[in-house]
């Protein structure tokens, strides 16, 4: 096979339709435009969002408060309960956010983590979080576990 041998597939190339060139070609005259009108003319036709000369509902919208507002410095927090904690690690573990993620309570390691209260705890963990509720802080101080808070910041950190 050569370059001169190569081609492309039946049917994948197909000419553009010419119109306007005469009444024998099946798309003279108008060339497919119908007869007179905006939209018959060249440069004609209005813009998609466009309602007649209605106002359009593009420029109604800004109007409309809290469904198209985007706060671009909140925080979210990925939720973990204390109860999951118990569940997934042995006593005197160590739980950071990667461990987190790597025991499928956490979806991205890079995530913000608060421990929540709900639930049990049985066994002593030494737990690092960037947040933990007091319930949950009683709960794992109570189980012979330790908490210490991770450094984060509004604007550098991973905010959505």
């Amino acid at each position: 096979m050569k370059l001169h041998d190569l081609h492309p597939a039946k049917g994948a190339k197909k000419n553009r339709k010419r119109v306007g060139r005469g009444i024998s070609a099946g798309q003279g005259k108008t060339a497919g435009r119908g007869t007179k009108g905006q939209n018959a003319r060249a440069g004609g036709g209005v813009p998609p969002y466009f309602e007649g000369g209605q106002l359009p509902l593009v420029r109604k919208l800004p109007f409309v408060r809290g469904y198209n507002f985007f706060n671009p410095y909140k925080v979210e927090f990925e939720p973990v309960n204390v109860d999951a904690l118990a569940a997934r690690f042995e006593p005197g573990a160590e739980v950071t956010p990667d461990t987190l993620h790597g025991a499928g309570l956490l979806g991205d390691a890079e995530d913000l983590v608060v421990i929540l209260g709900r639930g049990e705890l049985d066994r002593p963990l030494h737990i690092k979080a960037h947040r933990v509720s007091e319930s949950a802080e009683k709960k794992i101080v109570a189980a012979g576990g330790s908490v210490e808070l991770l450094p984060w910041q509004r604007g550098g950190y991973r905010t959505r």
